[in-house]
């Protein structure tokens, strides 16, 4: 996704976490031994299915169906929070989930209320150093990038790619990740030659452990590119998107809103150039792929909407072009009165 151009794409589609450590709840008063048997058999049995709850979770999730992945999260989070106790690093890790759909749906008051929380889990059950308190501060500060805040998502991003270095080892995916957003933070900021060597290392990092077809790699070539393009470097960043676009269809699939955003920001690169017959494909797979996936509603359609509606003035269709116009209104008009309603409740 690039985050510094006008127009760009919101759903940041990470995959729903799923922890199964089991450490019994602290505290409890031991039952006789043929009830805690069965205790522990019911204990177990709920837990498994908070687990496979979970893990629908993320698939409904990954196919960007958010709101039909929140009842499945939220009832994961219920059973771990019965079972364990509130202060378990299981229920930190359901609550990093339910809130990562909050965020993906721009309820983002509600996310920042259980990110918080998942954050002082870990931090007290775990330890400040553990690689998931390490997930938990990106995840947060993931957030208030995406409301523009930056000042408050820089040090939760150093502090998590700290922790990683520290934890993990400098060569582990999970670096490349706080490398990739720390990157991205500065670029959204135009801070360019700070972002381009953090975003190489995170490439090379996922080249080799991951190999160069996964769809991680894929998104930091998205986000390389996305660094050229913003300096007007069109000759190094179309290589990238196109490649990012390749890995993404072949390993998710042609309907996934990841290919959606390649696609969009491949017809932004053309748009910049006045390649408008390049630009204008893209940008109708971006749509009608958005539009299945995440609804005629979601912003992100209105979005590509505005992006289109470029292309048909620039080409002279004024008539379709309004008409494009006046649905992205009508749709950005109606996601702002759910972030209000969202902030204030």
């Amino acid at each position: 996704m690039v985050e510094m151009t006008a127009r760009t794409l919101c759903a940041v589609l990470v995959g729903v976490v799923v922890y199964s450590a089991r450490v019994p709840p602290v505290g409890l008063v031991t039952p006789p031994p043929s009830v805690a048997l069965a205790q522990g058999s019911r204990a177990d049995d709920e837990l498994a299915e908070a687990q496979r709850l979970n893990e629908e979770g993320t698939a409904i999730r990954s196919a960007g169906k958010f709101s039909q992945a929140v009842p499945l999260v939220q009832r994961a989070l219920a059973i771990r929070e019965k079972i364990l106790g509130s202060e378990h690093p299981d229920v930190a890790a359901s609550l990093d989930n339910l809130a990562g759909l909050y965020r993906d749906q721009g309820k983002y008051a509600e996310a920042e209320v259980l990110y918080r929380r998942a954050l002082a889990i870990g931090e007290n059950s775990l330890g400040p150093e553990h690689p998931r308190v390490a997930a938990s501060l990106n995840n947060l500060a993931g957030l208030y990038h995406a409301q523009g805040k930056y000042g408050q998502a820089e040090p939760l991003y150093q502090r998590a790619l700290a922790i990683g270095e520290k934890a993990v080892g400098p060569g582990h995916p999970s670096v490349a990740a706080s490398l990739n957003n720390l990157a991205l933070l500065y670029s959204a900021q135009s801070k360019y030659a700070e972002a381009e060597p953090l975003q190489l290392r995170a490439l090379a990092i996922q080249e080799k452990a991951l190999g160069p077809e996964h769809p991680d790699l894929a998104a930091s070539l998205n986000n390389l590119a996305g660094l050229y393009h913003a300096q007007s470097k069109y000759a190094e960043a179309e290589p990238r998107y196109q490649r990012a676009l390749a890995i993404r269809e072949k390993a998710l699939g042609p309907g996934h809103p990841a290919v959606a955003e390649s696609l969009y920001d491949l017809a932004e690169l053309y748009l910049a150039q006045g390649k408008y017959g390049q630009a204008e494909p893209g940008y109708r797979r971006a749509l009608a792929i958005l539009e299945k996936a995440l609804g005629p509603k979601h912003p992100d359609v209105a979005t590509v909407l505005e992006s289109l509606a470029v292309v048909l003035r620039k080409t002279k269709r004024t008539a379709e072009a309004k008409e494009l116009e006046a649905r992205a209104r009508v749709i950005n008009a109606q996601h702002a009165q759910t972030k209000m309603k969202g902030n204030s409740d």
